[in-house]
């Protein structure tokens, strides 16, 4: 067995295996910003008093102006 060869093989798989990792990295972070900005985006759209008034709708409804 030629260990010149067995010591290439191997650094190549290893540089190969570094360059899979960095790209999953990469593609995890895009991933994780985009999610965020489409929460963001979300819950900019959402009208919060629409969301209350429709969770409890009896409250709001009546005011009591007698003292």
């Amino acid at each position: 067995m030629d260990v010149a060869r067995l010591s290439m093989a191997l650094s190549q798989g290893q540089a190969s295996q570094q360059a899979s990792i960095a790209l999953l990295k990469k593609t995890m972070d895009m991933a994780e910003g985009n999610a965020t900005d489409f929460i963001n985006q979300m819950m900019d759209s959402v009208d919060v008093q629409a969301l209350q008034h429709a969770a409890q709708p009896h409250l709001g409804g009546n005011i009591d102006i007698k003292g």
